[in-house]
């Protein structure tokens, strides 16, 4: 798999940027990112907090115990 350029917590900045009023287009043009990139990880992170993204991190590296 393809290793990120930007961390989920940069991702999630960014999304914040466009639903603070800036243009999806500018947005996207200032982080040097495509419309369909952008859309991507708002369908992915929408909504979601930093806090929120580390937990979900944090329990999918957990090692499993139950097996």
């Amino acid at each position: 798999m393809k290793k990120s350029r930007h961390s989920e917590e940069k991702i999630i900045g960014i999304l914040r940027e466009a639903q603070g009023g800036m243009k999806v287009k500018d947005v996207c043009a200032r982080h040097n990112i495509s419309v369909q990139t952008y859309y991507g990880w708002k369908r992915k992170y929408g909504g979601m907090q930093v806090d929120g993204v580390r937990q979900a991190r944090a329990l999918s590296e957990e090692p499993s115990a139950a097996r």
